[in-house]
């Protein structure tokens, strides 16, 4: 069943409170998937400095993150996950961290990202991630009913395939073993069997390519089969897109100071200015993307 919510915020003022309204939003979704939880922030220069890039993994219990022999290392520990945040790029944080830590698994990076996943009940994982605390301009959040892989920290969401990149998905991808051995003789290497990082690591490769959010999901709706509701979010953007039959359900609300989506309403219901929002259903197969300087429903300014 799983639940997801996100929220991209357009008003600089409400940046200090991303991560309170977020927890409000996943707490009014945790009965549609109690089996764990995980949450991305964007923008958060407490958990990833500016000139910083940081890394979220899952390693075993009293991992020594000395080997990694990097200056100025933050080392944040929450629950299953830990961030690393260092004055590296990206790319070479994944680098040190793969070759040093082989045992270790990488579940996000970026410059602007943060992301946390882990096993238990979506209340309880609020807390450990500190969630309410949480700054920034984007934030999304997802509780998982698990139906096509084991309950383990590698097969919650979000999925993070690529820097600054996020997916959650409420759904099942019925022809995903396809399209995973597609993408693993491409090169890709998976970390779990859920069908959801199918998903993400077919998004994450055609962005890679060059291709904006919009294209990437029209691409999605071309080549997946099932049912599903995707949340997306990068860099800049924030997507929502559904499949043909639209049976898994979904919401937007905008203002003029944010953007969110969730799976239900009661998610948005305590929103700043939810009275005033435009709120809608999104339709079939349909991508609608906002960026943070422009505004896009379909590729058309909104």
């Amino acid at each position: 069943m799983c639940g997801i919510v996100g929220l991209h915020l357009r008003d600089p003022e409400l940046y200090p409170q991303l991560g309170r309204l977020l927890e409000t939003m996943l707490c009014q979704v945790v009965e549609r998937g109690p089996d764990s939880a995980g949450v991305a922030v964007y923008g958060d220069r407490r958990r990833c400095p500016e000139g910083h890039a940081a890394v979220s993994v899952l390693v075993p219990a009293g991992t020594d993150f000395g080997v990694l022999g990097l200056p100025e290392l933050l080392v944040t520990e929450a629950g299953d996950t830990t961030v690393l945040a260092a004055p590296v790029s990206p790319d070479a944080l994944v680098a040190a961290v793969r070759a040093a830590l082989p045992q270790a698994t990488v579940v996000g990076s970026g410059t602007d990202l943060t992301v946390y996943k882990g096993v238990g009940h979506p209340r309880e994982l609020a807390g450990v991630y500190d969630l309410a605390n949480a700054q920034g301009w984007q934030g999304l959040a997802h509780t998982r009913m698990a139906t096509e892989s084991a309950v383990t920290p590698e097969g919650c969401h979000p999925f993070s395939v690529g820097p600054d990149q996020c997916l959650v998905h409420n759904g099942s991808f019925a022809n995903h073993a396809t399209i995973r051995r597609e993408l693993i003789a491409a090169g890709h290497v998976f970390d779990s069997e859920n069908d959801s990082e199918v998903g993400a690591r077919f998004v994450a490769d055609r962005l890679a390519q060059g291709e904006d959010l919009d294209k990437a999901l029209r691409l999605v709706c071309e080549r997946f089969d099932g049912f599903y509701t995707l949340l997306v979010t990068s860099a800049d953007g924030f997507a929502v897109v559904r499949d043909a039959i639209a049976c898994k359900p979904a919401i937007i609300a905008e203002t003029d100071r944010w953007v969110a989506m969730a799976s239900e309403f009661r998610a948005l219901a305590d929103l700043p200015g939810i009275s005033d929002a435009r709120i809608y259903e999104p339709e079939p197969e349909r991508v609608y993307a906002w960026r943070r300087t422009t505004i896009r429903s379909e590729g058309a300014s909104a």
